[in-house]
């Protein structure tokens, strides 16, 4: 017999949702994580926003599953008494040639079924927010702000009291096959540690690097991956600003915008940074960019209240100048092998999507 029925790779947002979702149903659920605890990867370096699914039109796996997720995750931080916030959103025009991408955005919106968007005139964006300096706007008033690491806890307590088990300081360097399912190996030689009746390899900046060492896994299975560092920089004082301030989206991401902190603490970011390696170092001589991008939203900023704050890397599979890459989520009805599942650039909107995301696998192994 398999010592567990499932083996979830990976303790972010999403591993630990996947986990939760399949501990409920009986099932023997095991989480592994390299690091020392939960969450320490891109799950606690984002922005920690609520999407409401406006941006996603080319990725229809990105645009259902983020709609799907914030519904759940909203009812989910309600239930469980998550610190959250339907602060609201504008995304603005600066010029009237950006007014064009308004309209796309605005189009894509309706047709995933985001009812809850309102275009507004320079006027009315400067009634709800008077600094902001721009040509047209438009209004989400569904999306918030969630206390990323409090959401994690709560999925990772609803795990555990079903029965599910978290091993840190875990790392898992194959997967090979055995007559029960997978038998998972966490040194580079010899026999396996443990045999999983199926694995969910959600190990986020490092999945595909796993998936290169998965025995019979099919080579065009295993996506190239591009990691895309994204810098913030905090503000030193207050922000005269109530909602959440996007520009225009840009390749790569949606720009540098303005988020807040359920405690009020504003920070502008996350830029565009393609690296080859993980590293979270924040470059300070990245502050007169972020000046430039922080004075289109706000021309009264201080300069000098700008520090560098903190950084988060995305695992993209899409590099500089291409279309946006969806999510990929894979399961054995893709890659032909039974009892596992891949997940490969779960970037932004994963934090939103992740419950929505923990459907999705649940149905995938019982495929």
């Amino acid at each position: 017999m398999a010592d567990v029925d499932v083996l979830v790779v990976g303790a972010g947002v999403v591993g630990l949702a996947i986990a939760a979702g399949l501990a409920e149903t009986g099932q023997d659920v095991l989480i592994v994580d390299a690091e020392t605890s939960f969450g320490f990867g891109t799950s606690s370096r984002n922005s920690e926003v609520i999407h409401a699914g406006i941006y996603y039109a080319g990725t229809p796996l990105k645009e259902r599953l983020c709609v799907r997720g914030r519904e759940l995750l909203y009812r989910f931080c309600q239930e469980n008494h998550v610190p959250h916030r339907a602060i609201g959103k504008l995304v603005f025009a600066a010029t009237a040639a950006q007014t064009a991408d308004l309209d796309r955005i605005e189009a894509n919106a309706m047709a995933a079924g985001v009812s809850e968007l309102r275009r507004l005139t320079r006027g009315e964006a400067i009634a709800l927010e008077p600094e902001i300096d721009c040509v047209e706007a438009l209004y989400s008033p569904v999306t918030g702000i969630i206390d990323s690491h409090a959401y994690m806890l709560a999925l990772l307590g609803r795990a555990e009291a079903h029965g599910a088990q978290f091993a840190r300081s875990t790392t898992v360097t194959a997967l090979s096959r055995a007559p029960e399912g997978w038998g998972v190996h966490l040194e580079d030689d010899g026999e396996p540690a443990l045999v999983a009746r199926q694995v969910v390899n959600t190990a986020g900046l490092t999945a595909h690097l796993l998936a290169r060492r998965t025995e019979g896994l099919d080579p065009r299975f295993v996506p190239e991956v591009r990691y895309c560092r994204g810098n913030y920089f905090a503000y030193q004082g207050r922000l005269p600003f109530e909602h959440l301030i996007y520009p225009v989206p840009v390749p790569g991401g949606l720009g540098t915008h303005l988020t807040f902190d359920l405690g009020g603490g504003g920070r502008f970011g996350p830029d565009v940074e393609w690296i080859d390696a993980i590293d979270y170092s924040v470059d300070p001589g990245r502050a007169d960019s972020f000046f430039q991008a922080a004075r289109r939203i706000w021309p009264a900023i201080e300069a000098a209240r700008l520090a560098p704050a903190y950084s988060g890397i995305r695992a993209k599979l899409s590099g500089p100048g291409q279309p946006a890459a969806d999510f990929r989520i894979e399961g054995p009805k893709t890659h032909g092998l039974s009892g596992l599942v891949n997940l490969f650039g779960i970037e932004s909107p994963g934090l939103t999507s992740s419950l929505a995301i923990a459907e999705m696998v649940s149905g995938l192994l019982r495929d």
